[in-house]
Protein backbone atom coordinates (compact mmCIF):
# COMPACT_ATOMS: atom_id res chain seq x y z
CA UNK A 1 0.00 0.00 0.00
CA UNK A 2 1.25 3.34 -0.63
CA UNK A 3 0.29 6.56 1.20
CA UNK A 4 1.11 10.41 0.41
CA UNK A 5 2.41 12.86 3.17
CA UNK A 6 2.08 16.03 2.49
CA UNK A 7 4.29 17.20 5.66
CA UNK A 8 5.73 15.63 9.20
CA UNK A 9 2.40 15.56 10.43
CA UNK A 10 1.27 13.16 7.71
CA UNK A 11 4.16 11.36 8.36
CA UNK A 12 3.15 11.22 12.15
CA UNK A 13 -0.34 10.02 11.89
CA UNK A 14 0.25 7.11 9.23
CA UNK A 15 2.77 5.86 12.02
CA UNK A 16 0.10 6.39 14.88
CA UNK A 17 -2.21 4.82 12.85
CA UNK A 18 -0.51 1.62 12.09
CA UNK A 19 1.00 1.61 15.98
CA UNK A 20 -2.66 1.74 16.94
CA UNK A 21 -3.30 -1.74 14.85
CA UNK A 22 0.14 -3.36 16.46
CA UNK A 23 0.84 -6.67 17.07
CA UNK A 24 2.65 -8.47 19.85
CA UNK A 25 5.62 -10.23 17.99
CA UNK A 26 5.14 -7.63 15.03
CA UNK A 27 8.80 -6.25 13.41
CA UNK A 28 8.28 -3.43 11.13
CA UNK A 29 11.64 -2.30 9.39
CA UNK A 30 11.96 1.32 8.22
CA UNK A 31 13.51 2.41 5.35
CA UNK A 32 14.86 5.35 3.27
CA UNK A 33 17.66 8.07 3.48
CA UNK A 34 18.66 10.61 5.79
CA UNK A 35 16.13 13.25 6.96
CA UNK A 36 13.10 11.26 5.22
CA UNK A 37 11.34 11.37 8.38
CA UNK A 38 11.81 7.92 9.92
CA UNK A 39 12.05 9.19 13.50
CA UNK A 40 8.59 11.08 12.65
CA UNK A 41 6.89 8.02 11.72
CA UNK A 42 8.69 5.86 14.99
CA UNK A 43 7.40 8.96 17.01
CA UNK A 44 3.83 8.51 15.51
CA UNK A 45 3.95 4.46 16.32
CA UNK A 46 4.57 5.00 19.98
CA UNK A 47 1.84 7.59 19.99
CA UNK A 48 -0.36 5.10 18.74
CA UNK A 49 0.63 2.16 20.93
CA UNK A 50 0.21 4.82 23.78
CA UNK A 51 3.69 5.53 24.91
CA UNK A 52 3.88 8.59 27.18
CA UNK A 53 7.36 9.45 27.25
CA UNK A 54 9.77 11.51 24.17
CA UNK A 55 10.87 8.99 21.00
CA UNK A 56 13.93 9.72 19.93
CA UNK A 57 16.22 7.60 17.40
CA UNK A 58 18.86 5.59 19.14
CA UNK A 59 21.71 6.18 16.69
CA UNK A 60 24.14 5.27 19.14
CA UNK A 61 22.78 2.46 21.21
CA UNK A 62 21.47 0.68 18.83
CA UNK A 63 18.27 -0.56 20.94
CA UNK A 64 15.95 2.09 23.00
CA UNK A 65 13.67 0.09 24.65
CA UNK A 66 9.69 1.85 25.50
CA UNK A 67 7.15 -0.15 28.10
CA UNK A 68 4.79 2.62 29.26
CA UNK A 69 2.41 2.03 25.77
CA UNK A 70 0.54 -0.88 25.73
CA UNK A 71 3.33 -3.28 24.38
CA UNK A 72 6.52 -2.72 24.81
CA UNK A 73 8.63 -1.13 21.77
CA UNK A 74 12.09 -2.09 20.76
CA UNK A 75 13.33 0.33 18.44
CA UNK A 76 16.50 -0.09 16.63
CA UNK A 77 18.73 1.87 14.88
CA UNK A 78 21.32 -0.30 13.29
CA UNK A 79 22.91 2.32 11.02
CA UNK A 80 26.26 2.54 12.55
CA UNK A 81 26.06 -1.08 13.66
CA UNK A 82 30.14 -2.48 12.96
CA UNK A 83 28.94 -6.10 12.50
CA UNK A 84 25.79 -8.43 12.83
CA UNK A 85 26.72 -10.15 16.05
CA UNK A 86 26.27 -6.87 17.76
CA UNK A 87 22.57 -7.53 17.56
CA UNK A 88 22.82 -10.55 19.27
CA UNK A 89 24.69 -8.62 21.76
CA UNK A 90 21.74 -6.21 22.60
CA UNK A 91 19.19 -9.60 22.75
CA UNK A 92 17.40 -9.25 18.89
CA UNK A 93 15.72 -12.39 19.43
CA UNK A 94 14.08 -11.81 22.62
CA UNK A 95 12.29 -8.59 20.81
CA UNK A 96 11.64 -9.78 17.75
CA UNK A 97 9.92 -13.28 18.98
CA UNK A 98 8.90 -11.62 22.38
CA UNK A 99 5.75 -10.03 23.67
CA UNK A 100 6.12 -6.43 21.97
CA UNK A 101 7.16 -4.77 18.40
CA UNK A 102 10.40 -3.92 16.80
CA UNK A 103 10.59 -0.98 15.10
CA UNK A 104 13.93 -1.30 13.03
CA UNK A 105 15.65 1.35 11.01
CA UNK A 106 17.90 0.93 8.54
CA UNK A 107 17.23 -2.75 8.63
CA UNK A 108 18.48 -3.31 4.95
CA UNK A 109 21.45 -3.67 6.93
CA UNK A 110 20.44 -6.88 8.84
CA UNK A 111 18.04 -8.89 6.38
CA UNK A 112 19.45 -11.81 7.13
CA UNK A 113 18.32 -11.33 10.60
CA UNK A 114 15.16 -10.25 10.27
CA UNK A 115 12.24 -12.55 10.00
CA UNK A 116 9.63 -13.62 6.76
CA UNK A 117 6.60 -12.01 8.27
CA UNK A 118 8.28 -8.45 8.98
CA UNK A 119 6.67 -5.52 7.48
CA UNK A 120 8.78 -2.97 5.10
CA UNK A 121 7.93 0.60 5.45
CA UNK A 122 9.99 2.99 3.08
CA UNK A 123 9.75 6.54 3.07
CA UNK A 124 11.09 8.47 0.00
CA UNK A 125 11.54 12.05 -0.83
CA UNK A 126 9.76 13.18 -4.23
CA UNK A 127 11.48 16.61 -4.45
CA UNK A 128 8.92 17.61 -7.67
CA UNK A 129 6.49 17.35 -5.63
CA UNK A 130 7.66 19.80 -2.70
CA UNK A 131 10.43 19.63 0.45
CA UNK A 132 7.84 17.97 2.72
CA UNK A 133 6.40 15.48 0.44
CA UNK A 134 6.85 11.61 1.00
CA UNK A 135 5.89 8.91 -0.57
CA UNK A 136 5.51 6.17 2.04
CA UNK A 137 5.01 2.38 1.39
CA UNK A 138 4.08 -0.27 3.64
CA UNK A 139 4.56 -3.66 2.45
CA UNK A 140 3.17 -6.67 4.36
CA UNK A 141 4.53 -10.28 4.10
Amino acid sequence: MKWESLGPEDTFALGKKLGETARPGMVICLNGELGVGKTVFTQGFAAGLGVAEPVNSPTFTILQQYDTGRLPLYHFDVYRIGDIEEMDEVGYEDCFYGAGVSLVEWSGLIKELLPESAVHVTIEKKPEKGFDYRMITVEEA
